[in-house]
């Protein structure tokens, strides 16, 4: 592809990554994805969480959960290898490719001719792979610059996200606690470091998380009702 055609996919892709949520950043790559790169028709994304499971994500056709389900099954296809072993996958001529038999007749008999995987981020908790599906014979040849640059991209707009999701947790997470101590401290007449403690010490003798236990005490504090 050339110089310029980069640059102004570049910019379109910016354009469309605006910083929102977790679930709105990853329908935006995909519908990015189908919109920006050359010879894409479907795409979706394969999320592979710590415990070695593996989810589909904003697929831009229904279609697709049954496509990507078929390749966590047989374990093979671009997007498993992309999520699983090799950064970057792709099949131009897929009823073909020896290495994906089991997915290729599945993909094929729904139209799929071509398809890639390109992973998007690796993590503590996990990995991301984005698929790239294509109707048309021979499709993806030309990827490997520009589909660096928007896996790249998408990677910083997922970090952001996950950012924000875990700023808006933690935030969450404070509130919970400081509504548990209160209820410590009216219930037991304790001041607010010893109630505190009463909590970490139900969090660690029954080895729950401490968010866990206040959400479970503030669930018995009964919730006022409105009799208007």
């Amino acid at each position: 592809m050339e110089p310029e055609a980069v640059v102004e996919t570049a910019r379109r892709l910016a354009e469309a990554l605006k910083p929102g949520d977790l679930d709105q950043t990853l329908s935006r790559i995909t519908a990015a994805a189908v919109e920006v790169l050359p010879e894409v028709d479907f795409c979706s994304i394969t999320i592979l969480h710590a415990d070695g499971s593996l989810d589909t994500s904003s697929p831009t056709d229904e279609k697709l959960w049954k496509l990507d389900q078929a390749q966590y099954q047989f374990r093979e296809g671009p997007c498993y290898e992309a999520a699983t072993t090799t950064v970057h996958v792709i099949s131009p001529d897929l009823a073909n490719d020896e290495r994906f038999p089991q997915y290729a007749a599945v993909a094929v008999r729904d139209g799929i001719r071509a398809h890639a995987g390109l992973r998007l981020f690796d993590g503590p908790k996990g990995r991301a792979a984005l698929n790239l599906y294509s109707e048309t014979l021979g499709a993806f040849s030309d990827l490997a610059s520009l589909g660096a640059l928007f896996a790249h991209q998408s990677a910083v707009a997922i970090g952001y996200a996950y950012e924000i999701r875990e700023l808006q947790e933690a935030v969450k997470t404070r509130g919970l606690i400081g509504q548990a101590v209160g209820i410590v401290m009216e219930r037991y007449k304790l001041n607010d470091q010893r109630a505190f403690a009463f909590l970490a010490r139900l969090s660690q003798h029954g080895n729950i998380k401490l968010r866990r236990v206040a959400e479970q005490l503030v669930a018995t504090v009964p919730q006022p009702t409105d009799d208007r």
